[in-house]
C-alpha cells in the first residue's frame, strides 16, 4: 500500500459503524468547526446554510448535547465538539481521500512544514525528495519550537517537528525520533570547566541538561562563544575552539573518522524526543498525507 493512503481496514471499520446519514452529520459538523461559521462550512461542503443548520441540529438531538454556541460572527464550539472533532476528523479525512482523491495533475498547495534548521537539513529534507519528484510542494521554515507551535495553531504551518511536546487539544503530537547527546572535543580536556564552552544559547539549556542528568549536578560554567546554530557550534568544536554537547545524529560523521573525540560515555545519556505535531481537526490532502506518512516512517531511523 502506498505510504501516505489511508489503510482499507481502517475506514471499513468507520464506514461500518456509522450510516451514510450520520456520515453526512459528522461532516456537515467537522465543516463547521473547522470554519467557525455554519456559512463556511456550507460553502465548503457545497451546500446550502439552512441544509448544513438542520444538520447540525439533527446531530445535538442524536447526541443530547450542545455542539455549538452561537455567536454574532458565527459559532463557538463547546468541550464536545472540540472531543468529537479530535475524534472524527482523522478517520473522515482519510475516507475523503478514498472517495475523492486528488487527481495527480491537478495543482496542489504546498505543504507548510517547520521544525528545528539542524533536523530539517540533516535529516528531514533528505527524506521528502522524493516526494518533491511526484510533485508535492514543499515551503519548509526553520525556526524555535515555541514559535513554530504558535505558527501551527495559528494556521501558518500544516506540520512542525519539535522538541517540545504541546499541551491542549487543539494541537496533536506523535513521537517521531529519539536523539540522543554526546558531550565531545576536537580531542581529549583535562579540565572541562577551565576549557571554552561553545554553546547554543546564553543559558546553554542543552548543556545544563546533560550535566544534571549525566553528573547530577548543576553547571556553572559560562559559555567562551554562543551560537544559535548548532552547525556552527560543531564547526567551532572540530576546529579546536573547546567542548559542546550535540545530539549524537549531528556529530556521527565526525565522531567515526576521529575529527571529534567522545568525552563521555554514559550508560544512561540524555535522550530528547522530537514529535510531528498537527493540528488535531486540521483538513487533510494527499500531499499532506504524503509527507506526514514519509516522515512517520523515516524518523526511527534517524
Amino acid at each position: 500500500m502506498p505510504p501516505g493512503h489511508p489503510h482499507p481496514n481502517r475506514i471499513a471499520g468507520v464506514t461500518d459503524q456509522i450510516s451514510d446519514g450520520r456520515l453526512d452529520l459528522l461532516r456537515s459538523f467537522l465543516a463547521v468547526y473547522r470554519a467557525g461559521s455554519i456559512t463556511g462550512g456550507a460553502r465548503a461542503l457545497g451546500l446550502s446554510q439552512p441544509t448544513v443548520t438542520g444538520q447540525i441540529q439533527a446531530l445535538e438531538q442524536q447526541w443530547g448535547r450542545q455542539l455549538f454556541q452561537r455567536v454574532p460572527r458565527g459559532v463557538l464550539p463547546t468541550t464536545v465538539a472540540d472531543e468529537l472533532a479530535a475524534r472524527v476528523a482523522g478517520p473522515l479525512d482519510e475516507l475523503a481521500l478514498v472517495t475523492a482523491p486528488v487527481a495527480a495533475s491537478a495543482p496542489s498547495e504546498p505543504v507548510h512544514l517547520g521544525g528545528p534548521a539542524e533536523l530539517l537539513a540533516l535529516r528531514v529534507m533528505p527524506s521528502l525528495a522524493s516526494l518533491v519528484t511526484r510533485s508535492v510542494r514543499l515551503r519548509v521554515t526553520a525556526g524555535l519550537a515555541d514559535d513554530l507551535l504558535d505558527g501551527l495553531r495559528q494556521g501558518r504551518y500544516d506540520l512542525v517537528i519539535s522538541t517540545v511536546r504541546p499541551r491542549g487539544r487543539v494541537l496533536t503530537a506523535t513521537p517521531l525520533t529519539d536523539e540522543e547527546f554526546v558531550l565531545v572535543a576536537a580531542g581529549p580536556v583535562d579540565d572541562l570547566e577551565r576549557a571554552p564552552l561553545i554553546a547554543y544559547a546564553e543559558d546553554v539549556p542543552i548543556v545544563r541538561r546533560y550535566w544534571r542528568h549525566v553528573f547530577g549536578r548543576r553547571l556553572t560554567t559560562r559559555p567562551a562563544v554562543v551560537l544559535a546554530d548548532l552547525r556552527g557550534v560543531l564547526s567551532m568544536v572540530v576546529a579546536g575552539g573547546g567542548w559542546t554537547v550535540l545530539p549524537r545524529y549531528l556529530c556521527a560523521a565526525e565522531l567515526e573518522s576521529g575529527a571529534l573525540t567522545l568525552l563521555n560515555d554514559p550508560d544512561d545519556p540524555p535522550i530528547n524526543t522530537a514529535y510531528l505535531v498537527e493540528r488535531t481537526a486540521a483538513p487533510a490532502t494527499a500531499h499532506l498525507a504524503l509527507v506526514r506518512a514519509a516522515l512517520l516512517s523515516a524518523g526511527p531511523a534517524w
